[in-house]
């Protein structure tokens, strides 16, 4: 598979709504996952991402302008020992809360599907990195309603045992902008990962639509000893 610029990937779609990079740095010394929002109403552009812990929350920027929490307040992003655990929804919760009493990732996600926010009947997609004694290894998934169907959901993982220096993968909720909007298809598409968290976070900030984008999320893994290091970079301020 033909390595994909991530940036040309994000300037060609004015609207892939939520997306979750995994990959592994160039140097092949850091474990690296970012997280994207994007949004098209007042109340899905009316949002920050704030540290909770080892993880992160979306949180509304302006309390009196939001108008539904369901669906867009969540945490995306959190720690379950060696594992960290990056989503698009709620399922977060999910998957931090099952795979801490022993099921697998895919066994969490059994339990979810799509979002019943009719008609896109937007895709949850979902990410895990494990970082342990100096291996790195990582799965994605992506729950879709059956080509727009809410009768029957899909259900796709895939995981990436030893990935190489350099490259990741990209998983994004939707093709493009649209009414409805139109789910990924596919496999997570293979990208290239830099070095640098500062140069990845601009990178992806820059490339990101300016009118769609609400809120960035990069965070940079130290194989060996675990150690983290976040960047946040919010359209609100």
């Amino acid at each position: 598979m033909e390595i994909a610029l991530l940036s040309q990937e994000l300037r060609q779609n004015a609207y892939p709504g939520r997306g979750i990079v995994i990959g592994r740095s160039a140097d092949g010394k850091s474990a690296v996952t970012a997280y994207f929002i994007m949004g098209r109403s007042e109340n899905s552009r009316n949002r920050i991402f704030v540290e909770d812990g080892m993880g992160i929350r979306t949180q509304a920027f302006d309390p009196s302008k939001l108008s539904d929490p369901s669906l867009i307040i969540y945490a995306p992003v959190r720690v379950l020992g060696s594992r960290t655990i990056v989503t698009n929804g709620d399922q977060t919760d999910t998957v931090y809360e099952l795979m801490g009493k022993g099921q697998t990732f895919e066994q969490a996600l059994r339990t979810r599907e799509f979002e019943p926010d009719a008609p896109n009947y937007t895709p949850r997609i979902s990410g895990v990195l494990q970082v342990e004694n100096g291996f790195f290894d990582y799965a994605m998934s992506i729950l879709k309603s059956n080509h727009g169907d809410p009768s029957g959901c899909c259900r796709y993982t895939f995981t990436y045992e030893s990935p190489k220096a350099g490259e990741g993968h990209f998983l994004h909720t939707y093709l493009g902008d649209g009414s409805p909007l139109p789910s990924f298809e596919g496999e997570p598409k293979l990208v290239a990962v830099p070095d640098d968290i500062e140069a990845f976070a601009d990178l992806l900030w820059d490339s990101l639509n300016e009118e769609n984008k609400v809120s960035l999320f990069v965070r940079y893994i130290d194989i060996k000893t675990g150690e983290a290091h976040s960047k946040i970079i919010n359209k609100n301020r």
